[in-house]
């Protein structure tokens, strides 16, 4: 069963810590290049805050973006703020987002998310953590995929591995973990799987685009390219 309170728990420490993290930089620093392809610190910043309030629409029962091109055009429009006005607004749509979450609701009911993509109510919480805390990692300022929770790599590295089961890009793949625990997504039914193994935060990175997969091992078959998220 997802605890959804736990998770906003979660998200509320996360935010803590990368904004903790992020008010030591300086106005240059947030006009860098984060680990994001054409993006630079601004645009990750932009971004965590302008998820939060698609989020709150998502709450809502409101479209979680007008459109695509609109998205982006509010990150791109947000982007060169300085780093006080990015704090402020991270720390401030943050804060809308748990009131948001805060309001009687029915957390088993199902939510429209970008793109036409549903999910349980009681799910959102951890997709925002999922946010903070790779965004966090994105931002290029100390924090690795390996100083992120064992819970969360963990639940991480399950949802991505269900979100690639059975996609058509994605050939059967068998991942072990280093401790022991396996998984399976991709294609069913076409022989024997790419056998991938390797330290949890490796293949967190490798699932979620963070990493190429060269730490990892893969036995039956090279290592697949997955399809972006």
């Amino acid at each position: 069963m997802i605890d959804h309170a736990h998770d906003l728990a979660s998200v509320q420490e996360a935010t803590e810590r990368l904004l903790t993290a992020a008010a030591k930089l300086d106005d240059s620093a947030v006009a860098e290049p984060s680990r994001l392809p054409g993006w630079t610190r601004g645009h990750v910043l932009a971004h965590l805050a302008r998820n939060a309030d698609a989020l709150v629409n998502v709450f809502e029962g409101r479209p979680m973006y007008v459109s695509g091109e609109a998205r982006d055009a509010d990150i791109e429009r947000d982007a060169p703020r300085p780093l006080a006005v990015q704090l402020a607004d991270v720390r401030e749509s943050a804060a809308r987002f748990a009131r948001a979450a805060q309001a009687p609701a029915d957390w088993s009911r199902t939510v429209e998310l970008r793109g036409g993509v549903t999910d349980s109510a009681a799910r959102v919480p951890f997709r925002r953590w999922v946010e903070v805390e790779l965004h966090h990692v994105d931002l290029g300022i100390g924090y690795e995929l390996e100083d992120l929770s064992e819970e969360f790599t963990q639940r991480e590295i399950n949802f991505l591995a269900e979100r690639f089961r059975d996609h058509p890009d994605v050939p059967a793949v068998t991942i072990t973990q280093d401790d022991g625990r396996q998984l399976f997504t991709g294609r069913r039914g076409e022989g024997d799987p790419i056998a991938v193994s390797g330290r949890r935060a490796d293949l967190l990175g490798w699932l979620c685009g963070r990493r190429d997969g060269a730490a990892l091992t893969a036995a039956g078959g090279p290592l697949p390219a997955l399809p972006p998220l």
